[in-house]
């Protein structure tokens, strides 16, 4: 609103990459009221960079413009910029209006209703609400069954996180993941550690695509569905999918923050449990106050906690673990407030000389956990699963196979006798300790 109370006039960027609509398209923008045309683009990088000014509120692109893509989208919609984009006929097909959508299109229009193109920017201009997702111009049959959101089911996306210094993140992802594909659910590994993953050397993988990166461009593209996420995800047990990480944590920019987001959708869409394995840090890059927000290492980690139903927070059992679990949960409570996570504490053995309900009280004091759990320092059987490339389950019958299965039904809700069970594993050490 301006000052006087009328409307603010929409402030319009063109960037149609020399498409034969753009001539009309300037000239109906130039005499419509209300409107004011910003500039004329020549290429992506001017769009943003104009963008970047917040001399604008609605751009005009082409499905041709080399470059467009789900994180340049999100770049304008982070300038508070609604996206319209004009397309002739030949360009738009068969599934091009869900495309369209999870790129962050707020409105597409054919060639044929150019009339309306200045009623549609006043309509994705100043106070219109940016990034509302509304397609429009486009024929019933192009849009896709996956709009209807009453015949999509959500699964549960369960993120494992744990400070540094190795605590067993993936040991607990892995096994956790294991654990409910075998109670019967089908699950979906995601290894989303930006420093390092190890989940396809626990599981025995030799991937030579990274699932990750794969997933990743097409949901940038725009392309990534369900049956496409299911084709990239490697089948390793029975109801276990895995989709691989990184080969090399150098390559983190390339999974961009926009396409990681509908990654998680896709995924919540595919399996009824997704477990993602995160890496360890939850710093933020502070944002350049010149520039665009650029990539940032730990926004795999930082996003996946954010869109998570539950966390699992791992930590060691020993002194040095147990001070970086009280940091981390400090930590995450910053970055989630909201946050109540389930505690595993990994490794215990009775030569620590505590009990697991004096470590449950350290626990208690810096959160409001949903329950604490106990692993114990199992090295045999961890190795033999390692070595085998297996989860604990096919490694036959442990102590830390047992926790690990009572950890997975308590995700699932299926409360077992977990105490019972606890003091029978403290009693097996003690036991073996004498």
């Amino acid at each position: 609103m301006s000052l006087d109370g009328t409307a603010a006039p929409a402030s319009v960027l063109v960037a149609a990459a020399g498409s034969s609509w753009e001539a009309s398209a300037l000239d109906r923008i130039e005499r419509a009221p209300g409107i004011v045309l910003a500039k004329r683009c020549v290429d992506l990088p001017e769009l943003l960079a104009t963008a970047s000014t917040g001399l604008a509120s609605v751009a005009v692109v082409s499905p041709t413009l080399p470059g467009l893509d789900a994180d340049s989208v999100a770049g304008l919609r982070r300038c508070g910029i609604g996206v319209v984009l004009v397309a002739a006929a030949d360009e738009l097909h068969d599934g091009d209006a869900e495309r369209m959508r999870r790129l962050g299109i707020d409105h597409v229009l054919a060639v044929s209703e150019l009339d309306s193109l200045t009623a549609t920017l006043a309509a994705a201009g100043p106070g219109a609400g940016v990034g509302a997702g509304a397609v429009t111009g486009v024929a019933p049959s192009d849009t896709s069954p996956l709009e209807e959101p009453a015949v999509v089911r959500r699964g549960r996306l369960l993120a494992v996180w744990g400070p540094t210094g190795a605590p067993g993140r993936t040991t607990v992802a892995v096994g956790l993941a294991g654990e409910l594909a075998a109670l019967g659910h089908e699950t979906l590994l995601i290894d989303v550690d930006a420093y390092g993953g190890a989940v396809a050397q626990h599981l025995g993988v030799l991937d030579e695509v990274s699932g990750l990166l794969a997933a990743a461009r097409a949901a940038n593209a725009g392309r990534l569905d369900v049956a496409q996420l299911a084709a990239l995800a490697r089948s390793v047990r029975e109801r276990l999918r895995v989709l691989t990480g990184l080969p090399r944590p150098d390559r983190w920019p390339e999974v961009r923050p926009a396409a990681f987001e509908d990654l998680l959708d896709r995924a919540a869409e595919l399996a009824p449990y997704t477990v993602m394995d995160l890496g360890f840090s939850l710093e933020g890059d502070p944002p350049d106050p010149f520039g665009p927000a650029a990539p940032q290492r730990n926004q795999m980690t930082l996003g996946a906690l954010e869109r998570a139903d539950e966390v699992v927070v791992v930590g060691a059992a020993d002194p040095v673990g147990l001070a970086r679990l009280a940091r981390g949960l400090v930590d995450l409570r910053a970055v989630v407030p909201d946050v109540r996570p389930r505690v595993v504490v990994n490794r215990t053995r009775a030569s620590l000389g505590w009990r697991d309900r004096e470590i449950r009280g350290m626990v208690e004091g810096f959160t409001r956990p949903l329950d604490v759990h106990f692993l114990p320092d199992d090295r045999a059987a961890a190795d033999q699963a390692l070595m085998a490339g297996s989860t604990l389950r096919e490694c036959g019958d442990s102590d830390l196979r047992t926790a690990m299965t009572t950890l997975a039904r308590d995700v699932l809700g299926e409360r077992a006798d977990s105490t019972g069970r606890r003091g029978r594993l403290r009693r097996r050490r003690a036991g073996r300790a004498r």
